[in-house]
């Protein structure tokens, strides 16, 4: 066991620095449809009506194409902690629940996907509480943008700015605003898709759909982007109405915690509201996890790893 563990430190290492240069390469080529995902669901059903596509319209005509990435920074910055510890920490749990089997070498194929779903939300947990500060900048900037559309002036001049300010106003525990619904949809969105993922590329292969290649790649990250937006995407709601709110002058806010968000969301839009943004949130996943998952398994072999 001892000269395992002495070759897998040094490749520990590596998949962190490859599922962050993936991560990156990722986030910057989806991240427009993240803002527009963002943006509607802040929207209330109380004002005009909008869509997915109205909503990137008024991004354009009032920013310009440089408008989509507004957030970028500290969305890169949430990636740099999030996906590493979500997905090394998923595949070095899978592979000590595979040893725990007495499974040779340590592959993931005999663990059952039951056990993969858990092990995925586990990981997905641990890595939004790290990241969690991160994210509520970003949800927090990407509003900002509504905010100007209303001839204000934004809340914040950047990410620093952002983190000094919440700080400053909100306490230190204010950049953890929101960490209890950020779990929730991280546990739902990491079940589904790492065990997802995880779980249809080895069907695909095993069952010679396609060898381990990008097609296979492909096939897999469709078929878990579904599964985690479905599972994540009333979570997904409730998460980003409860960060993006602030307490008034009088200190009341208008969610007292992730349930009176959901109950009032329901109660006043119904529940469909629930997955409002479906559309945009899989067109993002979707994306999202074909170049992730196509980029780090590229990577993976280019540094010399065994296929994810």
């Amino acid at each position: 066991m001892s000269a395992s563990h002495g070759h897998q430190q040094p490749q520990t290492h590596t998949k962190i620095l490859l599922t962050s240069l993936s991560a990156m390469v990722a986030e910057t080529a989806t991240f427009p449809i993240d803002l527009t995902k963002t943006r509607l669901q802040l929207h209330s059903s109380t004002t005009k009506p909008t869509n997915a596509f109205r909503v990137a319209s008024e991004i354009i005509r009032q920013h310009g194409p440089l408008g989509f990435y507004q957030g970028l920074s500290p969305a890169i910055l949430r990636h740099l902690l999030y996906t590493p510890i979500r997905i090394v920490g998923y595949e070095n749990l899978r592979y000590l629940v595979a040893v725990d089997n007495e499974v040779a070498g340590g592959g993931g194929g005999s663990v059952s996907l039951s056990t993969k779903a858990l092990l995925g939300g586990l990981s997905g947990v641990i890595a939004q509480v790290v990241a969690s500060p991160a994210d509520l900048v970003k949800v927090r900037m990407q509003a900002d943008g509504r905010i100007v559309n209303h001839g204000l002036q934004p809340r914040y001049s950047g990410p620093f700015d952002a983190f000094s300010k919440i700080i400053k106003e909100e306490g230190f525990v204010g950049l953890w605003k929101g960490v209890l619904p950020n779990i929730q949809r991280a546990f739902l969105v990491n079940m589904g898709e790492l065990a997802c993922y995880d779980h249809a590329k080895r069907f695909i292969i095993q069952n010679h759909i396609s060898a381990d290649n990008m097609y296979a790649h492909t096939l897999a990250s469709i078929m878990s982007g579904l599964s985690a937006t479905a599972l994540s995407c009333p979570a997904d709601v409730v998460k980003t109405r409860m960060m993006n709110q602030e307490a008034s002058k009088d200190g009341k806010v208008v969610y007292q915690s992730s349930y009176d968000c959901l109950v009032k969301t329901v109660r006043m839009e119904g529940l469909k509201a629930l997955w409002k943004g479906f559309f945009p949130t899989w067109a993002r996943l979707g994306p999202w996890q074909f170049v992730f998952w196509v980029t780090y398994e590229k990577f993976r072999h280019a540094a010399g790893l065994s296929s994810f």
